[in-house]
């Protein structure tokens, strides 16, 4: 799999948050392609919006691809450091006020794995105060949970990969979207009505409806929540703790699945807070608290409704907080694009950073011990210069995973902050 960067600008008119004009007035994308097999790129290129993007952003290089191994994609990175970070300068150099970098990419595969490590070690070395956000796709596994397989992943090695990935993202991402494939595939059968499991162009409309929700108050600003620090800062307390889930309702991706229901503030916050609707399959109703949770609200609303609403979950209980800190929820009001038609009054998207996430790591540290204590795969990794004379990464990347674990279960102590 692939991946795909964008950067952050600034100015008056805030379509130029995501895209530049062209001189023959066009918005063009701040966006770079990136993939080491040229499949999915050409079918950008050949698609309806092959035109919208700019092909000197476009990258693809000659290579045959990472055969799903981190090490050879992250080899590749350093490869063609050069030419990706030409295009990565400029974009940068045309931009304002550059505030950071959005990485959207998969933990499992050899390229989003591989490079997508690369490129968040590069660039926070090389932007050391920006902003670096990801959309990180974790793999499918087996959902122990409800003991049957979920569409589990064909790539033998994407524990490893994972691992390899998760050190990065722990290390050198500000603020991580986590988006599960468990998640994503039930998501994209049970909420559009399909009946068989979720195709590609579901899941991907799945997650781009949680990117366009998550960024509506940088393009539609109010007084909060308008620039990637305001919007983390208070999502993420404690720099290690970075990794947010999301949910989203109600969702509306085919035209047999768009059933207009009445939608209310309430209606909307409740069900944001209903483990069916989360993009990351973590037993939340089971375990574990909110460090903190932002509801994000479009369409039209009336503050007073999101009092009323704010009350009745404070009243149910239907939200468990951290016990060292505010036991709030904080809500952004912004207004729908008015170039896309959505036939429900309000919907809404909750971001949230909740303990349980840990839960997700530890499912990784399990499917990834099984491998490593048979020395099972490794071959593949020991031919690449990374790992001809030692595997002492793999070790150093679980013992970062397992410290982010031990982290968000401190986090649900009373006396968390003592340790800080």
């Amino acid at each position: 799999m692939g991946m795909g960067m964008g950067m952050m600008g600034g100015g008056a008119d805030r379509k130029d948050v995501f895209f530049y004009q062209s001189d023959d007035e066009h918005y063009i994308p701040r966006a770079i392609l990136i993939d080491l097999e040229p499949g999915v790129i050409n079918s950008i290129r050949n698609g309806p919006f092959g035109r919208l993007y700019n092909h000197e952003n476009i990258k693809v290089p000659d290579v045959s691809g990472a055969g799903n191994n981190w090490a050879r994609g992250y080899s590749q990175g350093k490869k063609f450091h050069d030419e990706l970070f030409d295009v990565i300068d400029r974009e940068a150099d045309n931009s304002e006020s550059l505030e950071g970098f959005v990485l959207c990419h998969s933990i499992s595969g050899g390229t989003g794995s591989g490079i997508g490590s690369y490129l968040l070690e590069e660039l926070n070395d090389q932007y050391p105060k920006k902003v670096i956000q990801t959309y990180s796709v974790f793999p499918n596994q087996e959902d122990e949970s409800s003991q049957q397989v979920v569409g589990v992943s064909d790539i033998v090695v994407q524990p490893y990969n994972a691992i390899l990935t998760l050190k990065r993202l722990c290390l050198n991402a500000d603020c991580v979207v986590v988006l599960d494939n468990i998640a994503l595939s039930r998501l994209a059968t049970e909420q559009t009505f399909c009946s068989s499991r979720g195709s590609f162009e579901n899941i991907n409309a799945l997650v781009s409806t949680v990117m366009a929700a998550s960024t509506t108050t940088l393009r539609y600003p109010g007084y909060m929540n308008n620039d990637m620090v305001g919007l983390f800062a208070s999502l993420i307390p404690t720099p290690r703790c970075h990794f947010l889930m999301t949910s989203y309702t109600p969702w509306s991706l085919e035209a047999k699945a768009s059933a207009v229901r009445k939608t209310t503030v309430l209606s909307v916050m409740r069900r944001l807070l209903q483990p069916k609707n989360f993009t990351v399959s973590c037993p939340t109703h089971k375990n574990g608290c909110y460090i903190s949770l932002l509801n994000i609200i479009q369409g039209d609303v009336d503050p007073t409704q999101v009092h009323y609403s704010l009350q009745r979950i404070r009243e149910r209980k239907l939200a468990n907080f951290i016990p060292w800190g505010p036991a709030s929820i904080q809500v952004a009001l912004s207004r729908k694009s008015p170039y896309v038609k959505s036939p429900h009054r309000v919907s809404g998207l909750m971001m949230a950073n909740h303990t349980s996430i840990s839960w997700l790591f530890t499912r990784c540290l399990r499917q990834f011990d099984r491998l490593w204590q048979r020395e099972a795969f490794l071959g593949t990794f020991k031919k690449e210069p990374l790992f001809e004379n030692s595997l002492e990464d793999f070790e150093n990347s679980r013992e970062v995973v397992c410290q982010l674990v031990e982290e968000y279960k401190a986090a649900e102590q009373p006396d968390y902050t003592n340790r800080l």
